[in-house]
């Protein structure tokens, strides 16, 4: 029998990191779409980094694009996955306000594409391909809580709205030609390897900068939106557990738990023994067009079909994230002062 093989499309980014190490673990040879750019963005996935020239290697990544449907095509050629795994996407819900176009285009169009070409693959090569296609928990917008497999979509934003259509192309690929495709709706998820520019890492970050005496101000949006909070590392395995069933199927992955963005602040501060009323203010221009006030997830057919829960609470997942923020803004800090003293010795060599 081959070796398992899965392609997936995000790889550089949170989810596809954690994904990555999780099927390397279990054996998979893994390919990744990773798009061109003028400086590096594998930091995430560095340390597993696989030189091209080694025989044997598990790690195979291509350049590519969602909005590519010709090199999607060439890129599953070349894999032959078993299994496919779509994480990519411009997935900052405030940034889709102000780029709907391109975020439909990648979202919802690129979900689209990919699914034709792997039943295009499909086709030409008679192997079955099974799919999992990244949803969003922003799909349920202002739909009332607790929101789980059969909750009506609401969407309040371009990248929720993208993400829809995304999971309705999925379901009718797997009505109208049988392809083994799971969605599943994972509810706010975060890791030290969630981007800067997403609330909670924004939060830690600005933790470790205040710690260290390199920051003195955070500024937010609405700090009472309130979210399911879960790990990143925890999610992936959900991932890849509706992959190995029987039937394909929907889920919906969180906690089932959720706390405002203030409950968040309150957590970080409190790690580092900081009174956040001093350090943090209301930027207005942080809120979204359309907010959505409550997610929180129901994790009942997670728990019943893939014996699946969240392993790490919200306590310890804002102390992971802190942890790792605290000991960044000290490498930071470390690095500016050596970068002064450099210059001063430079200044008084010239």
């Amino acid at each position: 029998m081959d070796q398992k093989r899965a392609l997936v499309t995000g790889i550089t980014g949170q989810d596809g990191s954690y994904l990555l190490e999780l099927l390397l673990s279990q054996g998979y040879e893994v390919h990744g779409i990773i798009r061109r750019s003028s400086v590096f963005t594998t930091d995430r996935i560095d340390h597993l980094y696989e030189d091209p020239h080694e025989v044997g290697r598990k790690v195979i990544l291509h350049y590519g694009d969602l909005t590519d449907s010709a090199v999607l095509r060439r890129v599953i050629d070349r894999a032959q996955p078993h299994e496919v795994y779509n994480l990519g996407a411009q997935s900052h819900v405030k940034v889709s306000f102000e780029e709907p176009e391109y975020t439909a285009d990648v979202v919802a169009m690129g979900a689209l594409r990919m699914l034709q070409a792997v039943l295009d693959y499909r086709e030409k090569s008679g192997q079955d391909v099974r799919v999992y296609q990244a949803g969003s928990s922003e799909m349920f917008g202002s739909s009332p809580p607790p929101q789980g497999a059969d909750t009506p979509f609401h969407p309040r934003s371009p990248y929720g709205v993208s993400k829809v259509a995304a999971h309705w192309y999925g379901v009718n690929a797997r009505e109208a030609y049988g392809l083994f495709l799971c969605n599943g709706i994972l509810f706010n998820h975060e890791s030290p390897r969630r981007g800067e520019t997403f609330v909670t890492r924004k939060i830690t970050r600005a933790v470790g900068r205040i710690v260290e005496g390199l920051q003195t101000k955070l500024f937010l949006g609405n700090l009472e939106a309130k979210r399911d909070w879960g790990f990143a590392g925890d999610y992936v395995k959900a991932m890849q557990l509706m992959l190995q069933q029987d039937e394909p199927g929907d889920y919906v992955v969180a906690t089932g738990t959720c706390h405002s963005v203030r409950d968040f602040v309150e957590e970080a501060f409190g790690c580092v023994d900081l009174e956040w009323e001093k350090y943090v203010e209301v930027d207005p221009g942080y809120f979204r067009p359309s907010e959505v006030h409550v997610l929180q997830g129901d994790t009942t057919l997670c728990w019943e079909r893939l014996g699946w829960k969240a392993e790490v609470d919200f306590p310890n997942l804002v102390r992971m994230m802190v942890d790792y923020d605290v000991t960044l803004a000290r490498q930071e800090g470390i690095m500016r002062t050596a970068g002064h003293h450099m210059a001063v010795r430079g200044a008084a060599s010239i």
